[in-house]
């Protein structure tokens, strides 16, 4: 008796251990497959990226119609999660979403902590200013004693106009909204952006102006985002990227939200 009941618990410790390896072994991937849903991080502000209309309450832009397509391309369900570039590090790396997909730059810092895929978007920066502005009329302008710079904290903008900037004060500032808020109050003269922020800020306000670096500022690519032990997810989102930049889903789609003059074919 005493024998069978070991042979049974040596029975039950090899299958928990073997079961324990095969779990271990699963990918993101198969997860995805296994339960037929994709989890896909989103900032919902990013205008032209992955933006709530509130006029009819659906998410719009370029990268949340390429999470559809990709959601089609594995034949499963996609559930959009909410993020932001504060938390970005944070929710990919937790599990919190199996990819994040909204236009974030590739910077050295967040190459640390994330896989990036290859890029679809390039963006250089912009300045956001007030039409009654008179301290910045071009973007000679904003690098000079007595300006006042915003830029929001946890954008790709915040390192490099500390290393940029010179003369002016630069400010960050927490939210995106606040940011605005300073710059149409008065309290700062510009908020540095990119394309499509500035874009949304021209379109949707009557006070707002677009300072234009003269010439190339910082050019920087924009991807998505995967933890670096999702090996067989990023091989499959990377074969996604080229099959859309070959059979033009990634131009029809850039041509759609206005960001045709970003798109990143090559």
């Amino acid at each position: 008796m005493k024998t069978m009941k070991k042979v049974f618990f040596y029975i039950l410790v090899y299958l928990t251990v073997f079961s324990n390896i095969l779990m271990a072994k699963e990918s993101t991937l198969d997860k995805i497959i296994k339960n037929n849903e994709i989890k896909v991080c989103i900032w919902p502000q990013y205008y032209g990226i992955s933006y709530i209309d509130p006029r009819i309450q659906r998410i719009v832009g370029i990268d949340s119609d390429l999470a559809k397509e990709l959601a089609k391309d594995l034949n499963v369900k996609l559930t959009f999660v909410k993020s932001s570039f504060p938390s970005l590090i944070k929710d990919v790396t937790s599990n919190k979403c199996d990819i994040a997909m909204f236009a974030i730059g590739n910077t050295e810092k967040r190459r640390e902590k994330m896989r990036f895929t290859t890029a679809h978007l390039q963006s250089d920066i912009y300045a956001i200013t007030t039409k009654t502005n008179k301290k910045v009329k071009t973007w000679n302008d904003i690098d000079k004693n007595g300006v006042i710079v915003a830029v929001a904290q946890g954008t790709y903008h915040e390192p490099i106009m500390k290393e940029k900037l010179k003369n002016a004060e630069l400010i960050v500032i927490k939210g995106f909204k606040q940011r605005e808020d300073e710059v149409q109050a008065g309290r700062a003269d510009v908020f540095m952006t990119d394309y499509p922020y500035a874009k949304k800020m021209l379109e949707k306000t009557d006070w707002a102006k677009l300072i234009s670096p003269e010439n190339n500022y910082y050019l920087t690519s924009y991807a998505w985002t995967l933890k670096y032990s999702d090996d067989k997810l990023y091989n499959r989102v990377e074969r996604f990227i080229k099959d859309i930049k070959r059979d033009g889903r990634l131009l029809n789609l850039a041509k759609k939200n206005g960001l045709e003059s970003i798109v990143k074919l090559k």
